[in-house]
């Protein structure tokens, strides 16, 4: 019998995750035993999107792996454990756990940051912007701060900035070069992207040396710089480049390159045969790849040539596209214009602050680079030009001048089939076709088969671009449904609402739809749809079985299962009293109480039995629900304005007031937040919100369409100097436009990008009346303020509502599995654990509750003997009689006990509940996980007999099943 060989990654970053699934897809982990060392206590996670987590997202939600993905697949990942040494004589690596052998040596050990030796760079002087620990450290050094600066203006420094904005410090980025982003941005580029950044109110400093850094006098830290001035702030992170973390193979003599890194062949093979290097830490051809996507070739091509196919890496594209602090930047190819040469074309937008430049060969035939500051609309299509060597139009500059003037985008038929799509996962045009051929004709499946956009994202337009290019070249008819169970968008939907009149999901489905129960798709876009037709209680048990697990208890759930209450707080204004309510209330139920960016007060923590106790507690003190669990009306953020600040030129908290009150419990497609500014100094960030308001002289200017989070967009100025009644009447037209015609789960900024006619086409159908509906918005806006009331009012006064909350329906003690553990004088949760061993259940038929403890077409848990079970009710139709399907509580991917309270439908014939956490599916007939076949849910047989429900264990399961949906 042949002895297993070994391969060791060393490394569990994105690069090295990437590695051992490239390494399983090979198959070559069937005859290795495969081990991956992590310095870092965090499976992989996306450090793409690292600021997702500064905005809130836990290390979950980055996460780059189904839980037990290394289990499933037999490999062994050393979690938190640091390689010390390798040893190639005897082919071994030493760590804390011991010595192991290897045959083959896996470096993916990425980059560090680079910290320029200033002196006093230590402690909050001294943060980096690399890890989740670094980003912890940051968040931790805010706590008290009011200012905070990044040295380097480079693509990771400017990310790190839009973290401290984000965390309410006032930014400074300071950066050595003469302009931001050096490397990927000529003069020009910079210069626009300066202002563009200074506008957004962060302060930047070009061609500023740091000298030293020591104690200031008004904030915690001065640095000094070398002309002399000098700059106070309380938090200093360097984001100053990288470095190829190569100690270990320095350490062991392998070959390093002159400026650092493992250097690696076509291969990716070292000095040493047996040692391989990927990513960050390899060194290629002299060069160090600084982004992510072509530490993905490497790994792909080490996978290759490891299970014996001829792979070589031959270099990668750096050019690359992001929002920076809400503005587009991109930078394709020669971006500078290096080749010997070059000519090129510019395009400066001095009124918006946008700058184009085209570079192309000596004799015109090729583009060969581009710079792209304020839109990256143009990306896509200058990108193919340069990747794919085609031949530029007649008058080349037509690629980068405004869309109205210059030259269409270049259709996806023009591209050849090795024309890159995603470059993160190296899919050519070619390889979609290909899929398609072979049946994938949706995008989801087409994602799934490829891997295409599930990297970075940025390949999701030309993707959908190419895809549907291709489905209508074959003749088949691109569907835009919402999902298997309508054959209508979101927006054709509404209006069938809206004209016919119908209330319920059950009516919709009756008339419109193709059958079944629905799904976790259809069912909250149509309650949202009712909603806001209608502004009906989403308390009615008609819409119950409609909602998402948020709308249902009208709480934001957490990861442990538990949930954030968030009172209104129109305005940001509150009185004394009420705080001291608020602080009351979270002591005494041992709440985590935090202010939020839109100047509301939340308490979390709270389990689901005691939501009610704390809401009557908030009502008699005057709160109402704050909607916050809800896609509605959020908050309107507002400054002191002329009542208190010295700059302020109207009352922007009462118009806040106004605002908020107006359009509170408006129900629309994705969440809606305001601001009202008091001046131009714009302290409430107006310009960063769906709708936005900033005082003026004369009165208010309005602006919509922006929106912060991880795609943030900048607002656009939509109309100047309105009266109060015309800026009320011009917000109604424009959220009632918006909730009539986009698209599920769509923020105004993407409905707004993907509007035919831009601005100026809402300007004329807001402002113009061009399309005739204006009075018609407004009545509709109309009835639903004269209709609002407080969800939790209704709740609390209707003993059948309150029935839902309750964690089981036959036992009143509270989730055992809830912990937490204590934090800056607060609790936090602590981590979930994984579901424990528990009896199999009862043998012969056990009753656990009534018939009525039930809910239709929806989900309650109950308990028995230390299991918890989730009971979802099917009522009887015609001849079909009414079933019960019991499942386990326990969500395998979070660990927290919510099955329960997931949203019931069916997948392609199959009744499902999806998790109200990350929304995986499971089989109700038998637990089976339809997104990963390793998973599968306890269940038991259950029955309805003489108004009860009873279960009993199921035999040991079978393997699973092949999934179909």
């Amino acid at each position: 019998m042949t002895a297993t060989r070994n391969i060791i990654i060393i490394g569990n970053g994105m690069v090295g995750h990437y590695c051992a699934e490239q390494l399983v897809a090979q198959g070559l982990h069937e005859n290795h035993a495969i081990h991956i060392f992590g310095d870092e206590i965090h499976d992989a996670y996306d450090r793409v999107h690292l600021t997702g987590y500064m905005n809130g997202h836990d290390a979950l939600a980055l996460r780059l792996h189904a839980d037990g993905f290394h289990t499933h697949h037999g490999l062994t990942l050393h979690r938190g454990v640091r390689v010390t040494r390798i040893d190639r004589a005897a082919r071994m690596v030493e760590s804390a756990e011991g010595p192991l052998s290897y045959d083959t040596l896996i470096l993916a050990t990425g980059s560090t940051p680079f910290v320029p030796p200033v002196p006093g760079n230590t402690g909050t002087a001294g943060l980096v912007y690399r890890t989740l620990d670094d980003l912890d450290m940051i968040r931790a050094a805010a706590e008290g701060a009011s200012h905070g600066v990044v040295i380097g203006g480079g693509l990771l420094g400017l990310e790190a900035a839009n973290a401290l904005a984000g965390l309410g410090l006032s930014t400074a980025v300071v950066e050595f070069a003469p302009r931001l982003m050096p490397v990927q941005l000529d003069d020009e580029g910079g210069q626009a992207l300066k202002q563009r950044i200074e506008a957004l109110g962060i302060e930047v400093l070009t061609s500023h040396a740091t000298q030293r850094i020591i104690a200031g006098e008004i904030q915690r830290h001065r640095l000094v710089f070398a002309d002399g001035t000098f700059l106070e702030t309380d938090l200093v992170v360097f984001s100053a480049g990288i470095r190829a973390q190569d100690r270990l193979a320095r350490d062991c003599g392998l070959e390093i390159g002159p400026r650092g890194g493992v250097v690696i062949d076509g291969q990716c093979r070292t000095s040493d045969p047996a040692i391989y290097a990927i990513g960050e830490c390899a060194c290629w051809n002299g060069q160090v790849f600084g982004l992510v996507a072509p530490g993905y070739t490497m790994a792909r091509t080490l996978a290759a040539t490891l299970a014996g196919e001829d792979a070589a890496f031959a270099g990668a594209d750096m050019s690359t596209r992001l929002k920076l602090l809400g503005v587009d930047v991109g930078s394709i190819g020669d971006a500078h214009g290096t080749t010997p040469g070059s000519r090129s074309y510019r395009f400066i937008g001095e009124v918006d602050g946008s700058y184009r430049r085209l570079v192309l060969s000596a004799d015109g035939s090729r583009v060969l680079g581009a710079v792209l500051v304020g839109d990256n609309a143009y990306y896509d299509t200058i990108l193919q030009y340069v990747q794919n060597a085609i031949r530029p139009p007649a008058d080349p500059a037509a690629l980068i001048l405004p869309r109205g003037e210059g030259a269409d985008l270049l259709g996806a038929d023009a591209l050849p089939d090795m024309a890159m799509i995603c470059s993160c996962h190296n899919v050519t045009k070619g390889a979609i076709c290909t899929a398609i051929e072979g049946g994938c004709t949706d995008l989801a499946a087409l994602k799934q088969s490829t891997k295409a956009s599930t990297g970075c994202g940025g390949c999701s337009g030309l993707l959908g671009n190419v895809f549907e290019t291709e489905l209508e070249a074959r003749g088949i008819a691109v569907d835009h449904s919402l999902c298997e169970h309508f054959s209508h968008t979101r927006q054709e939907l509404y209006s069938l609402v809206r004209v016919h009149g119908i209330q319920t999901f059950e009516d919709l489905m009756a008339q419109y739809g193709n059958g079944g129960l629905g799904c976790d798709i259809c069912k909250p876009a149509v309650g949202s749809i009712l909603a806001s037709a209608w502004n009906r209680p989403i308390t009615d048990p008609l819409y119950i079985p409609l909602q998402d697990t948020n709308d249902t208890f009208m709480a934001n759930m957490q990861k442990n299962g538990t949930y954030s209450v968030v009172p209104r707080i129109a305005g940001g204004e509150i009185t004394p009293e009420k705080l001291i309510v608020l602080g009351q209330v979270a002591r005494k139920y041992g709440l985590y109480t935090k202010i939020t960016g839109g100047q509301r007060i939340d308490l979390f923590g709270a389990r689901l039995d005691q939501l009610p106790d704390i809401w009557a507690e908030l009502l008699d003190a005057g709160f109402e629900t704050g909607q916050a669990y809800g896609k509605s009306t959020r908050t309107v953020k507002s400054c002191v304005g002329s009542t208190w600040c010295r700059y302020g030129v109207q009352d922007s908290v009462g118009k806040a007031l106004d605002l908020e009150n107006r359009y509170k419990g408006l129900r629309s497609p994705h969440k809606l937040k305001f601001a009202v500014s008091g001046c131009t100094r714009e302290c409430a960030e107006a310009q960063s919100k769906d709708v936005g308001v900033i005082a003026t002289e004369n009165g208010w200017n309005l602006y919509v369409c922006g929106n912060g989070g991880m795609r943030p967009r900048h607002a656009e100025l939509f109309a100047t100097d309105l009266d109060a009644p015309t800026l009320v009447k011009y917000i109604d037209r424009f959220l009632m436009f918006y909730i009539r015609t986009a698209d599920k789960l769509q923020r105004t900024s993407v409905w707004r990008e993907n509007l035919e006619g831009g601005l100026e086409y809402l300007r004329d159908v807001i402002i113009k009346d061009s399309l005739g509906i204006c009075a018609e918005l407004e009545r509709q806006m109309q009835m639903v303020v004269d209709h609002y009331h407080c969800e939790w009012r209704d709740a609390l006064t209707d003993r059948e509502k309150l029935k839902r909350f309750r964690t089981f329906v036959n036992d009143s003690r509270p989730d055992p599995d809830i912990r937490t553990m204590p934090e800056r004088d607060q609790v936090r949760p602590a981590e979930n654990l994984p579901a424990a061993t528990a009896p199999a259940g009862p043998q012969d038929w056990t009753e656990l509750c009534g018939l009525d403890d039930l809910v239709a077409k929806s989900g309650v848990v109950a308990w028995h003997d230390g299991s918890q079970i989730a009971l979802f009710y099917l009522p009887a139709t015609g001849d079909a009689p009414a079933r019960v399907f019991a499942i386990d509580n326990h969500d395998p991917f979070s660990n927290a006990n919510v099955i329960g309270r997931g949203i019931m439908g069916d997948l392609k014939g199959q009744l499902v509940v999806a998790s109200p956490l990350y929304k995986q599916h499971f089989r109700l007939v038998d637990g089976q996980c339809l997104e990963d076949p390793a998973i599968r849910l306890r269940t038991w047989d259950a029955r309805v007999e003489n108004a009860k429900v009873a279960i009993r264990a199921r035999p040991v399961a079978a393997p699973p099943e092949p999934v179909s949906a």
